[in-house]
């Protein structure tokens, strides 16, 4: 039987994943592509089929090759191709020509770990298949009609509604022959009141003083909260997939990102409409203002678009870009309209009404938005954009911000002195027409007698212009079939100038490509060898790139695709900071002294002066313009333009984009429209669900084809046009569901005529998330700060986060503050492990709905964490200074952690354990972790 389980599990699992809507989407827009780039050329039968092995197809890799079976679902490293891609084995490699990128292996990874999900029939029948659902099909699907406010229907026991949502539930529950549960009692009731609207715990004496008939009064006081807009802010953030880094590897650290997060809770304080809050979002920069700090708000709010998870270092930066674009599709998509546009990047969507056009169109939106700051540097970054100040604090600043640009003129002006002089001495020093030997050159230099060649290379001396013995060349044959591989050994790491020096001929070839390979990545760059090297008659610069130590970086002459022959010297590893200098001689390079002073009085001004704020934000482009649909998704693969528009599904009355703009605002309108048959409905359904802890949809994020169906639609449509009607208010959404009776009734065991309690007929008991229970933790221990808004991360404004020091931020980080979890820092490569421990969940993607589990790790954690034997002795030594009695202290401790007195039975326990004298510290601070470490501490009823 063992044997049979170790042969079925995997493709149990592969079944179980193939059916995964989450799987399948991940498939579609981040595996499909990357096969289709890397592997299919190879791999499928419109090209070849190396090894027997198809990759075209579920079907192909299940099949496997001649080495075997290709994956092994849920098992990356017992994976043929996954063993492949990382290069583990020298004699199982692919792609054969160059390894993947690390973030393409990285995909790979996640695929077969997540049991290998993939919708692809063999190849035939997925081309016969019809494929997804038509545009005029998909607008008679119940998510793009739109919602109609239907009457509430009648119900048997008319004395049991107490509004109109009891009608809508009751009578569901009536057609099932379901009675609903007793209403919860008043500590229950007070508490989930309390954690649902808060994220933080009653007071004993909020408990004490509490009756159901003080809910409606206690529930607009809790609205009015500052808590309020950073517990529901806190939802907003998951969708709005939060963080404070980029992740990855080398992360970068978004230093601030905390404003975007400030304009979210400040927006659901104050109750800002939902439509104007999503424009806000989309096209903050483009609304008009009235003052500075609405500008300073609307640019803030634009981070959303900003704070995905982007590989910053992705040296072809149209790739970069789009997928950019993507990401922030896949945001808008899943987030606001619940729909999983990602998966019409490389084709129609396989489920929904989505035609590729479609997707193209709004990307055409993005596209013509500016996100990165700018496509030339080796590591890319997002836009800063200044904000407004004061009247007397913005001329101050100003004044700075002249100084210090002047100052930046002359430190240019000098450096620029310094390298022309140091060309002149160069072009002398270098001797054109003379052997130089590799000594004579400063820096790192690889000659071409130590490179590693793959194919015949013509070693010649014709051009006496040569290093060392001589130089290699192709002798214009065998073109895509020679390299040269120039590795160098760096003494540090570092940046380095990295130079290439060729002889030039007429015949030589005009576009010689060239690979570097560095810490961050590849960059690829051609070079005329028709012309004559600029440094010296030798050399050409190729970049400034880090290398480490001990590394894998190289440089790799290659003659593919080239007419002419290719030659190549030596390549020169110029350390930075020698790279404006002479490039043979010291002496003849100017003094630094006058440099070393101007960049000294320059730091000392730029840390002295007032600082200009600023904020992660996105601006129009200057040239907005329709894209390309991109054939499989690639991006250098163009097809039909496609005017920017929305999807076609979604609503038949859909605004112009103007040519002279990039269309975001238009954007923002649509998805913002009472006419959207979406938008309204997702925002209900999440409000539902962050009330319930589960929603009318279950798929949060995904109202299409392979989501579920809504429990209740007539409700669902009902309360969607009324939010509409009433001026898209969430407080006054929450308010409503909150009264009715539904959400007030009792948890209670599953019915068996309904186990999943899909007809609300009790209240869903579930976990508290990982935020309430640090934050109920802190509030026990009297250690929670109460102070609102503002940076939270130590530190984050001293560096630049494009320095690489911005990992070790991330990295290292202590957390050591006490205030609302809403504020620990939200970094994607470390959490706090109480985050991590208790689902907090993946924050690279919209997060509707946590997971929520019950492992033994989280039972470890509560036993023997050092912040929670902390905050229990913490709350020990505040009962104790207290002159209550050990009665009074064991009441308000359960009424604290529990929102609920002791019964007879826990008290006679409690108490008994208190009662040692010589331990009376150690005794009741084990009384609170014991309390900690309680299912009635966790749970909601």
């Amino acid at each position: 039987m063992s044997v049979l389980r170790s042969i079925l599990i995997p493709f149990l699992a592969a079944s179980a994943a193939a059916a995964d809507p989450d799987g399948l989407a991940f498939f579609e827009k981040s595996v499909r592509p990357l096969l289709a780039e890397h592997c299919l050329e190879c791999h499928s039968p419109e090209h070849k089929v190396k090894g027997g092995l198809r990759l075209d197809s579920r079907q192909g890799w299940e099949q496997g090759g001649d080495s075997g079976a290709a994956l092994v679902p849920g098992k990356p490293d017992e994976s043929l191709l996954i063993k492949a891609v990382r290069y583990a084995d020298k004699d199982l490699r692919m792609p054969e020509k160059r390894k993947l990128p690390a973030a393409a292996i990285a995909v790979l990874e996640k695929w077969v770990e997540m049991g290998a999900p993939d919708p692809r029939t063999s190849a035939g029948a997925e081309k016969k298949k019809q494929v997804g659902m038509t545009v005029e099909d998909g607008k008679k699907f119940w998510s793009y009609v739109a919602p109609k406010k239907h009457a509430p229907p009648s119900v048997k026991d008319t004395a049991w509604p107490r509004g109109d949502i009891d009608r809508f539930t009751l009578a569901q529950m009536e057609a099932k022959s379901l009675q609903p549960a007793a209403d919860a009692s008043s500590a229950a009731l007070v508490r989930r009141l309390y954690f649902t609207l808060t994220g933080m715990p009653p007071a004993p004496e909020q408990v004490a003083g509490f009756t159901p008939a003080s809910l409606e009064k206690l529930t607009d006081e809790l609205l009015a909260s500052p808590q309020f807009g950073e517990h529901f802010g806190r939802h907003w953030l998951d969708v709005a997939r939060f963080a404070e880094s980029s992740g990855g590897g080398r992360t970068l650290l978004f230093k601030d990102a905390w404003r975007y997060r400030d304009f979210v809770i400040d927006s659901f304080n104050r109750d800002v409409p939902y439509d104007r809050f999503l424009r806000e979002q989309i096209a903050g920069d483009l609304l008009p203002v009235t003052s500075p700090d609405e500008r300073t708000r609307l640019l803030s709010a634009t981070g959303f678009l900003v704070l995905g998870p982007t590989n910053y270092e992705e040296q072809d930066k149209q790739q970069l870009r789009f997928d950019v674009i993507d990401e922030q599709l896949d945001t808008i998509g899943k987030g606001i309209l619940g729909q999983t546009l990602g998966c019409a990047r490389c084709h129609d969507h396989k489920f929904d009404p989505i035609p590729q056009r479609d997707y193209y169109a709004m990307a055409g939106i993005l596209a013509s938005t500016r996100t990165l700051a700018n496509y030339a540097d080796n590591v890319a970054r997002w836009i800063d954009e200044p904000l407004p100040l004061a009247a007397g604090l913005e001329e101050k600043v100003r004044a700075h911000d002249a100084e210090v640009a002047a100052l930046k003129k002359k430190i240019a002006d000098a450096k620029k002195a310094g390298a022309d002089a140091a060309s002149k001495v160069a072009a002398v020093s270098l001797q054109p027409g003379k052997p130089i030997a590799v000594a004579d050159i400063p820096g790192i230099v690889v000659d071409d007698n130590d490179a590693k060649a793959i194919g015949d290379w013509t070693r010649s001396k014709h051009s006496k212009s040569y290093i060392g013995d001589g130089y290699l060349h192709d002798g214009d044959a065998d073109k895509g079939s020679k390299t040269l591989t120039f590795t160098p050994k760096f003494p540090a790491s570092g940046r380095y100038e990295v130079r290439l020096a060729y002889p030039a001929y007429p015949n030589r070839a005009p576009r010689v490509p060239v690979h570097i390979f560095h810490a961050n990545g590849e960059e690829k760059v051609f070079v005329d060898q028709t012309q004559t090297p600029p440094i010296g008659g030798r050399f050409v610069s190729l970049g400034t790139f880090r290398f480490e130590k001990d590394g894998a970086g190289f440089v790799l002459v290659s003659n593919e695709d080239t007419k002419g022959h290719v030659g190549a010297d030596a390549v020169q590893f110029l350390p930075e900071a020698e790279a404006d200098r002479a490039v043979t001689s010291d002496k003849a390079a100017p003094s630094d002294d006058t440099l070393k002073a101007l960049e000294t009085e320059l730091k000392k001004l730029t840390a002295s002066g007032p600082k200009r704020p600023v904020a992660m934000a996105v601006r129009d482009d200057e040239k907005p313009a329709d894209t390309h649909v991109r054939i499989r998704g690639l991006v250098a693969q163009k097809a039909a333009l496609v005017p920017r528009g929305f999807l076609s599904v979604a609503g038949d009355a859909q605004p112009a984009v103007p040519a002279n703009g990039s269309g975001r605002r238009e954007l923002a309108d649509w998805l913002a429209s009472p006419d959207n048959p979406l938008t309204a409905r997702v925002y209900v359904n999440r409000v539902w669900h962050w009330l319930f802890g589960t929603g009318i949809v279950r798929s949060m994020d995904n109202f299409g084809t392979t989501g579920d169906a809504p429990t209740h639609p007539e409700l669902l449509d009902f309360l969607a046009t009324k939010f509409v009607e009433e001026g898209w208010s969430t407080k006054k959404l929450v308010r409503e569901i909150v009264l009715s009776r539904t959400w007030e009734l009792a948890s209670a065991s599953p019915s068996s005529a309904d186990p999943d309690n899909r007809l609300f007929a009790h209240y869903p008991r579930r976990r508290l998330d990982a935020e309430q229970l640090r934050d109920a933790i802190l509030a026990t221990s009297g250690e929670l700060q109460l102070d609102v808004l503002g940076p939270n991360i130590n530190g984050a404004g001293e560096i630049d986060a494009n320095d690489t020091s911005a990992q070790n931020i991330e990295y290292k980080y202590e957390y050591t503050d006490t205030r609302r979890s809403v504020y620990t820092p939200a970094f994607r490569n470390k959490r706090l492990e109480l985050f991590e421990v208790f689902d907090f969940g993946d924050i690279n993607a919209t997060m509707g709905k946590r997971g929520t589990s019950n492992v033994a790790p989280q039972a470890l954690y509560l036993l023997n964490n050092p912040f929670i034997i902390a905050q229990s002795r913490i709350a020990a030594e505040r009962a104790l200074a207290s002159s209550a009695t050990d009665e009074e202290r064991i009441t308000r401790a359960f009424l604290t952690t529990l929102g609920r007195p002791p019964s007879e039975k826990e008290r006679a326990v409690s108490t008994a354990h208190v009662a040692d004298p010589t331990r009376r510290t150690e005794a009741w601070s084990q009384l609170y972790q014991s309390l900690f470490g309680s299912m009635d501490f966790r749970y909601l009823d």
